[in-house]
């Protein structure tokens, strides 16, 4: 359920793949929540989208979603430059990959960023339960 006093909550994609992207904005439309999705095909854009909102004064995601397997820069790779960008912002980060390896789980854990690692695909309920804790 939806707070009745919630704004718009940002949410940041990082994927490379369109498919998974268009499902993504699928399923937030489904949730009944107020969201603003900005997606990115590679870490490097989505490092070089934060460091612009930084320096516009623009508010920063709330919510993030990173695939794992990318060109350029991958999700951890991502990660790595973020926390290096030291910023102080709520942003609850989430690997959302096809991987099953347990490394991957247990890597994911290792990063102060990442709040946890969701297994592709992404349902209407996991969403849900991640936009309310933005909310909360």
């Amino acid at each position: 359920m939806q707070p009745a006093n919630s704004s718009t909550i940002n949410l940041l994609v990082i994927d490379d793949d369109d498919i998974n992207i268009f499902i993504i904005s699928k399923i937030v439309e489904k949730t009944g929540y107020p969201v603003e999705i900005c997606a990115k095909h590679n870490g490097q854009l989505a490092i070089d989208y934060i460091k612009d909102l930084v320096a516009n004064n623009q508010p920063l995601p709330q919510l993030t979603l990173i695939d794992i397997n990318m060109p350029i820069l991958n999700g951890w790779e991502f990660i790595e430059a973020y926390e290096a960008m030291q910023l102080n912002a709520k942003n609850d980060m989430y690997m959302l990959s096809s991987s099953v390896y347990e490394n991957d789980i247990e890597k994911a854990k290792g990063y102060q960023s990442v709040k946890g690692f969701i297994s592709k695909p992404l349902s209407i309920d996991r969403l849900k339960e991640l936009l309310a804790e933005v909310t909360s």
